[in-house]
C-alpha cells in the first residue's frame, strides 16, 4: 500500500508513473491506433517491415503525445532518446545524430529521438533535424500543441507523417483514474475514490490527463492527510464504532476542491446546467447586464465549456439582439471567436470578456432578425409571387424578348442613388419585413429608410 509519507513526499508524479507501457494501455486516439496505422507499425518489435517513418504529434495538453512516444520506444525495443526543444539545442541534436549512427553501425540498433514541443525550436534549430530524419540515422516523433504548418518547417513535415491527437473524452478520462487508483505504479488501492470526486476529476481535466491524475494525486494527499489526523486524535464515537476491519480513506468532492483551491461547480457539459448557464449568460447580455455577463461567463470558463461554443453563442447575440443598432457588434464577436482559436486558452477568456462586455453595454436591436424571421414566414407559407420583369436577367439569349430587363432605372444614374421603382413580387408589393428601432445606429438607419420609402413610392 502507498503510504500517506509516500504521497506527500516529492516523488515521481503520479501522471508520470502512470504513463502506459504499451500502446494497449494508451487510452483514447483510438483513430491513430488501428491495426496498420504508423503508430502501430513502429510499435511492433515482431513486423516483417517495422516502421521506420518520423511522425509529428500534434494535439493539446494532456492528450498523450509523450505517452505514445514512450509507449512506441518501449513496446519496439528501439533505442529512446528525449529531448526538450525548451533546453535543447542544435549542439544536443548533433550529439544525437552521431550517437545514433554509433548505435546503428556497432550493434544495428535503432535511435527513436522525441522532441517535445518541437514549435519551440527555430528555424536553424529544425534545420539540424533534417539529415538524420532524410538519411533514417533517427525516427523523429516530434510534439507540438501549435499547428505545424506554422511552426514546423516545410522540409521537416514533407519527411514526417502529421497525426492529430484529439481531446480525451470523459470515459477515457475515468479509465485512467480508475486504473491509477488501484494499480501498483499508482495509488496501490490506498484510497478509494467517491463517484462525486471522480465527476469532478474528469469535469476539471477538461480533456486533458495529466490534469486528471494530478488532481486525483494531491486529492489523495488531502484525503490521506485527513485520516491520518483522525487516527491521531480519534474521537469517543469513533472508537465506539471501530472493529478490526481496516479501511482505507476516501477521496471526497470537498478533498478534491481544497487539493486543487478551486470550487467544484455543479455543471454538466452535456446536461441541464449547460444549457441553464448558456441561457443565462445569453439573456445577460440581451438585458443589457454585463455583471451577470461576466458571472456566467466565469462559470462556464471554470467549468471547462468549450470556448469555441461560447464564441459562436457571442456572434449569434451580436447579430440577433444588437444588430444594427451597433454594427460594431459583430466585428467583435467575430473577432473575439478568431482570436480565441488563435492563442486558446487560457488567455483566451480576454477577448471573450472583451465581445461580452461590449455586447451587453452597447445598444440593442432585433430588427434585422425579426425581418428575416417574418421573410422566411411569408415564404414558408407561398407568399413569394414573380420577380417583377424588370429586376429580370437580361443577359442571356432571347431574355429581352420576353421583357426581361425592360423599364428597369439603373439607381446610380439618381441624384440620390434611390429611384421611385418596384422591387418585391406584386402580392408583397408595399411589404415591410425591416422595421428599425429608434436606438443607436438604427436610429440613423431609421430615419434613412423613411426618406428611402417616401422616394419608392412608399410601397
Amino acid at each position: 500500500m502507498t503510504s500517506p509519507a509516500a504521497l506527500l513526499s516529492g516523488q515521481t508524479p503520479l501522471a508520470v508513473r502512470m504513463r502506459p507501457i504499451s500502446l494497449d494501455e494508451v487510452a483514447g486516439q483510438r483513430h491513430l491506433l488501428r491495426a496498420g496505422s504508423p503508430i502501430v507499425a513502429l510499435a511492433d518489435p515482431d513486423a516483417a517491415s517495422p516502421g521506420a517513418v518520423s511522425i509529428i504529434l500534434w494535439g493539446p495538453p494532456g492528450t498523450g503525445k509523450t505517452t505514445l512516444a514512450q509507449a512506441i520506444a518501449r513496446s519496439s525495443g528501439r533505442r529512446f532518446v528525449e529531448l526538450s526543444a525548451i533546453t535543447a539545442g542544435v549542439k544536443d541534436v548533433r550529439e544525437v545524430m552521431q550517437e545514433a549512427i554509433t548505435q546503428r553501425d556497432l550493434y544495428g540498433q535503432t535511435t527513436i529521438l522525441f522532441l517535445d514541443e518541437i514549435h519551440r525550436f527555430t528555424k536553424a534549430q529544425q534545420d539540424a533535424l533534417l539529415p538524420g530524419v532524410e538519411n533514417g540515422w533517427v525516427i523523429l516523433i516530434a510534439a507540438t500543441t501549435e499547428n505545424p504548418s506554422f511552426s514546423v518547417i516545410s522540409p521537416l513535415l514533407s519527411r514526417s507523417l502529421l497525426l492529430t491527437l484529439q481531446p480525451l473524452t470523459d470515459d477515457d478520462i475515468g479509465v485512467l483514474v480508475d486504473r491509477a487508483v488501484v494499480d501498483a505504479r499508482g495509488l496501490n488501492g490506498a484510497v478509494a475514490l467517491s463517484a462525486e470526486a471522480r465527476a469532478a476529476l474528469i469535469r476539471l481535466a477538461s480533456g486533458d490527463a495529466r490534469r486528471a491524475l494530478t488532481g486525483l494525486e494531491a486529492g489523495a494527499a488531502v484525503a490521506l492527510s485527513h485520516a491520518s489526523a483522525a487516527v491521531d486524535q480519534p474521537d469517543e464515537a469513533a472508537q465506539e464504532d471501530s472493529d478490526d476491519t481496516a479501511t482505507v480513506p476516501e477521496v471526497s468532492a470537498d478533498d478534491v476542491a481544497q487539493a486543487v483551491d478551486k470550487a467544484l461547480l455543479r455543471y454538466d457539459r452535456q446536461g441541464d446546467e449547460h444549457y441553464d448557464v448558456i441561457s443565462a449568460f445569453i439573456k445577460s447580455i440581451r438585458g443589457s447586464d454585463p455583471d451577470a455577463a461576466l458571472h456566467y461567463l466565469a462559470r462556464m470558463i471554470e467549468a471547462g465549456e468549450d470556448p469555441r461554443f461560447i464564441a459562436r453563442r457571442l456572434v449569434i447575440s451580436a447579430s440577433e439582439d444588437v444588430g444594427l443598432a451597433d454594427p460594431q457588434a459583430l466585428i467583435i464577436a467575430v473577432a473575439a471567436a478568431d482570436a480565441v482559436a488563435f492563442i486558446g486558452m487560457p488567455e483566451g477568456r480576454i477577448p471573450l470578456a472583451e465581445a461580452t462586455v461590449y455586447l451587453a453595454t452597447t445598444a440593442k436591436s432585433n430588427a434585422a432578425y425579426v425581418g428575416i424571421d417574418a421573410a422566411i414566414a411569408d415564404i414558408r407559407s407561398g407568399g413569394f409571387g414573380r420577380v417583377p420583369l424588370h429586376l429580370r436577367d437580361a443577359h442571356y439569349p432571347g431574355a429581352k424578348r420576353l421583357g426581361h430587363g425592360r423599364g428597369y432605372v439603373y439607381s446610380h444614374d439618381s441624384e440620390y442613388g434611390v429611384v421611385p421603382q418596384q422591387y418585391l413580387p406584386d402580392e408583397l408589393d408595399g411589404k415591410h419585413y425591416y422595421e428599425p428601432k429608434n436606438l443607436g445606429a438604427e436610429r440613423d438607419i431609421g430615419s434613412r429608410l423613411e426618406r428611402i420609402r417616401r422616394i419608392l413610392g412608399d410601397r
